[in-house]
C-alpha cells in the first residue's frame, strides 16, 4: 500500500515550507528547493509527494511523472483529470535522445459541423453533453511514457504501484484546498448559464457538492470513490481498461443517453503519438517546445523574436521589458491563430514560422513606443496542470494535463468518477476557419511543455497552466534566468502579466499584478495597453514551476508556484 505519510525528511520539510509560505500574507518569498538527485514540481503538494516517494524507491522520472499525473487528477480535479488530455517531453539521459508524445484526443466519428448546426448552434456549446466530444487522451499518454520508461530506461516500478497515491486519496479523500473550493464556488454560479452554473448537471453536483448544494470547504475530506474504481481498472489493466472495457462503455452510455457523440469504437480506435519537438535557439540555449496541434511553436516564436533586441540592457521590470514581451507576444499570437491546429489536417510551414528571418520580420513590426492596436481579440482558453521530474541518472520529463476549461464540460460519466474536458468545444462550425470541426481531428490546444538545453542537455525543465499566459510565462521565466541571473523560484515568484481575456469578456486587456509599480503602470498605459491592475499572486497568472541542473555540479534547483497549492521537493 501507498505509505502516505513516509517520505523523506528533505520532501516533508519541502511541503511543510509550502504550506508554511501558502498560508502568509503574500504566499510568497519561498526558498528555491536544492537536492543533489533529484527534483520534482508539480502544482499540488500532495502530488509532488507522490513523485518523489516513486523516485526514492528507485523508480524513474516517467514512473515519477506517472505517479504525479494520476494523483493531481484526483486531488486537482478543477484543473485536470483522466477525463483530459495531456502532452509529454521526455529527455533520455542513456540515448541522449528529446521525444514527444501527444496524447490529445480526437473529436469523435460523429462530431459533424452539421451536427451541431441542425440543433441550431452557432458554435460549439463550452459545456454540458455535447461540449465532450474528444476522446480522453490522458491514460493513453500515460501508458505510453510508462512502456518507454520501462524499456529504455529500466528501474521501473511495476504500474499499479504508481496508481495507488491517486487510488488511495479517490477513495479515502484528502483535504480540499482553496483552490478547489473556490473554482467549485465560481462555477455554481447561476447568473452564468453558459459557462457556469454547473450544478445543473446532476453528477458533477453528486460529485463535488454537498448534500446541502454548498462546495466542500478548505480542509473538508473530499472523496470520489466512482473514480477510485475506475482508477483500481487502469491500475488492473492499464490504458485498455479505459478505452477498450466497461469504463469506455459507461461512458459512452452515459454521453449516448444525453444527446452525446463519442462512440465505444472513437475509444477503442485512440492512441497517443510519438513527434518531433521543435526548436529555436536562444541566447545560446536551444529552447524546445512542443509541436501543432499545440501553440508550442507560439511560445517559441516569443523567444525568437526577443533574440533580436538586447532585454537585458532594457532591463528587468521596467515598462521596456513588459512592452516588448507582450508585443513580442502579439505578433507570435497572430501566426499561431492563422495556422494552429491538426497538422494531419492542414500543412503548417512551421520552419519558416520559426526562422530566425521570420523572427527578425516580426520583431522590425514591434514599436517600442507605442502598443500594437490592429491585432484580432484573442479568444478565452481554461486551466491545466504542469509538472516536471529530473531523477538521479538525468532523465526529465516536462508534462502538462488539461481538461481545458474549469471543471471541463461540467458532465462526470455517470458510475465512472471521470470528469470529461470540453477542449472540443475549441473547434469552429465555420467551414473556412482553419480549426474548423472535423471527425477524428485533434483541436488547437494551448498545452505546450517546456525544456531548455545546454550543450545537448537539459538545463531548465519550466511550464505553466493558464492557456494564452502559457506562452508569456514561459518568456518571463526564461529571459529572468537567462538574460537577468533570477534563481529558479525568483523567477516565478516575480510579478507576472497576461494579454489576452478571459472569459465572457468583449475585447482584450493587459493584466498586470499590482506588485509592479505604479510609475510602470502608468508608462504602459501611456503606451496605449489596456492595462487592468489585479491582484498581487493572482492565479489568473497560471500556476508556474520549473527545475533547473547545473551543468558543473549536477545539484537541481526547483521552484513552485505561490500562486498554486504546490511545492518543488527534492532529495
Amino acid at each position: 500500500m501507498f505509505r502516505r505519510f513516509q517520505t523523506s525528511v528533505a520532501a516533508t520539510l519541502a511541503i511543510v515550507m509550502t504550506l508554511f509560505t501558502a498560508a502568509g500574507a503574500n504566499a510568497a518569498n519561498r526558498p528555491t528547493t536544492m537536492a543533489p538527485h533529484a527534483m520534482v514540481t508539480t502544482p499540488h503538494y500532495l502530488a509532488s509527494q507522490a513523485a518523489i516517494q516513486v523516485l526514492e524507491e528507485g523508480g524513474n522520472a516517467i514512473d515519477a511523472a506517472v505517479a504525479a499525473a494520476s494523483t493531481l487528477g484526483v486531488v486537482y480535479p478543477h484543473m485536470n483529470g483522466i477525463g483530459g488530455d495531456n502532452f509529454w517531453l521526455i529527455y533520455n539521459a542513456k540515448t541522449g535522445e528529446l521525444k514527444a508524445i501527444n496524447a490529445s484526443g480526437r473529436s469523435g466519428e460523429k462530431a459533424t459541423i452539421d451536427f451541431y448546426k441542425e440543433q441550431g448552434f452557432e458554435k460549439i456549446p463550452s459545456r454540458g453533453y455535447v461540449a465532450a466530444n474528444t476522446v480522453p487522451g490522458a491514460i493513453s499518454g500515460w501508458q505510453e511514457a510508462y512502456d518507454y520508461g520501462k524499456k529504455s530506461m529500466g528501474n521501473s516500478l511495476p504500474w499499479h504501484k504508481l496508481l495507488e497515491p491517486a487510488i488511495d486519496y479517490a477513495e479515502n479523500g484528502y483535504p480540499t484546498t482553496f483552490s478547489q473550493e473556490h473554482w467549485t464556488r465560481v462555477n455554481i454560479d447561476e447568473t452564468d448559464k453558459e459557462f457556469r452554473d454547473l450544478q445543473r448537471f446532476s453528477e458533477f453536483a453528486d460529485v463535488f457538492l454537498k448534500e446541502n448544494g454548498q462546495p466542500y470547504a478548505e480542509g473538508e475530506l473530499f472523496k470520489q470513490p466512482d473514480l477510485a474504481e475506475t482508477l483500481k481498472v487502469v491500475a488492473k489493466k492499464g490504458a485498455d481498461g479505459f478505452y477498450k472495457g466497461e469504463i469506455a462503455q459507461k461512458i459512452v452510455d452515459d454521453l449516448q443517453a444525453n444527446g452525446g457523440l463519442l462512440t465505444l469504437k472513437d475509444f477503442a480506435e485512440h492512441k497517443a503519438n510519438w513527434v518531433d519537438p521543435i526548436s529555436v535557439e536562444y541566447r545560446g540555449y536551444t529552447a524546445y517546445n512542443f509541436p501543432p496541434n499545440t501553440q508550442g511553436f507560439a511560445s517559441l516564436s516569443i523567444l525568437n523574436i526577443l533574440n533580436h533586441f538586447d532585454v537585458k540592457e532594457l532591463g528587468e521590470g521596467t515598462a521596456d521589458y513588459y512592452h516588448l514581451i507582450v508585443e513580442a507576444t502579439k505578433q507570435a499570437f497572430a501566426d499561431r491563430d492563422k495556422w494552429l491546429t491538426d497538422p494531419e489536417f492542414v500543412d503548417i510551414p512551421l520552419d519558416e514560422l520559426l526562422s530566425k528571418e521570420h523572427g527578425k520580420a516580426l520583431a522590425d513590426r514591434i514599436d517600442m513606443d507605442r502598443a500594437a492596436a490592429d491585432v484580432e481579440p484573442l479568444d478565452p482558453k481554461g486551466d491545466t496542470v504542469w509538472f516536471g521530474v529530473v531523477d538521479k541518472d538525468g532523465n526529465a520529463v516536462s508534462v502538462i494535463q488539461s481538461i481545458y476549461h474549469e471543471f471541463g464540460s461540467g458532465i462526470v460519466a455517470k458510475d465512472t468518477g471521470v470528469l470529461l474536458q470540453n477542449r472540443g468545444s475549441f473547434f469552429s462550425l465555420d467551414p473556412e476557419h482553419v480549426n474548423h470541426l472535423e471527425p477524428g481531428k485533434r483541436t488547437f490546444h494551448t498545452l505546450n511543455p517546456a525544456m531548455l538545453f545546454q550543450n545537448g542537455k537539459p538545463y531548465l525543465v519550466y511550464g505553466t497552466m493558464g492557456g494564452e499566459g502559457q506562452p508569456q510565462t514561459q518568456a518571463a521565466i526564461v529571459t529572468r534566468i537567462v538574460d537577468f541571473g533570477f534563481s529558479v523560484q525568483d523567477a516565478i515568484e516575480a510579478p507576472r502579466w497576461l494579454h489576452g481575456r478571459t472569459w465572457g469578456a468583449a475585447s482584450n486587456d493587459l493584466k498586470m499584478e499590482g506588485r509592479i509599480p505604479d510609475e510602470v503602470i502608468q508608462e504602459m498605459k501611456d503606451r496605449g495597453h489596456p492595462v487592468k491592475v489585479v491582484e498581487d499572486y493572482t492565479d489568473t497568472m497560471g500556476h508556474a514551476g520549473a527545475i533547473l541542473i547545473d551543468p558543473d555540479t549536477n545539484i537541481k534547483y526547483g521552484g513552485a508556484d505561490p500562486r498554486g497549492d504546490g511545492a518543488a521537493v527534492g532529495y
